[in-house]
């Protein structure tokens, strides 16, 4: 009886390169495990991670031809892709979930004691509805919906720095109408 197959790294990759099921089997075997701990981590969900680690895979098999010994490790190269996977996912839903949210105008401001808070009595909501919608927006994510200016930046698919820039634009334009 023939026991089960043990590969070099370079041996695996160059049969996954190949297409070949029973490498890919090997690799599942091997390494779902602790990518499915990595994603876990970072998702903490079970049946949500087990949908990210199902997509990893096909990622792995889709763009083994990407993977370069040169540039890394290929567990390195896989615990990528579980990572970046995994932090798209849980933006994804993020983002989902805040546009199922009402946009905080003043329609939407009051409080449900009827008392109106001090961004009302002071007519900031009318204030920032005056700014440019780039400008609004980044306020609204950042200081209404409490997400980082990194977060931001991921979800808007725009540098970091354009999001610092803009919302101290943002702040600058606010200041100057609030003491008019």
């Amino acid at each position: 009886m023939k026991g089960a197959p043990t590969y070099t790294e370079q041996e695996l990759v160059g049969l996954l390169k190949q297409r070949t099921q029973k490498a890919f089997s090997y690799l599942y075997d091997h390494y779902a495990p602790t990518l499915n701990g990595i994603i876990l981590g970072i998702i903490q969900d079970h049946e949500v991670a087990g949908d990210v680690l199902q997509e990893v895979f096909v990622k792995i098999w889709r763009q083994i031809e990407q993977y370069d010994a040169a540039k890394g490790r290929l567990f390195t190269w896989m615990y990528n892709i579980a990572r970046t996977t995994s932090i798209d996912m849980l933006r994804s839903r993020d983002w989902k979930n805040s546009h199922r949210n009402h946009s905080l105008t003043e329609d939407h401001a009051e409080l449900p004691d009827r008392r109106t808070n001090y961004g009302e009595e002071l007519g900031l909501r009318r204030i920032i509805q005056t700014l440019k919608d780039d400008h609004k927006i980044l306020v609204e994510l950042s200081y209404f919906q409490g997400y980082t200016q990194e977060e931001i930046a991921g979800m808007l698919n725009i540098p970091l720095g354009t999001v610092k820039t803009r919302i101290r634009a943002a702040i600058v334009l606010l200041r100057q109408q609030v003491k008019l």
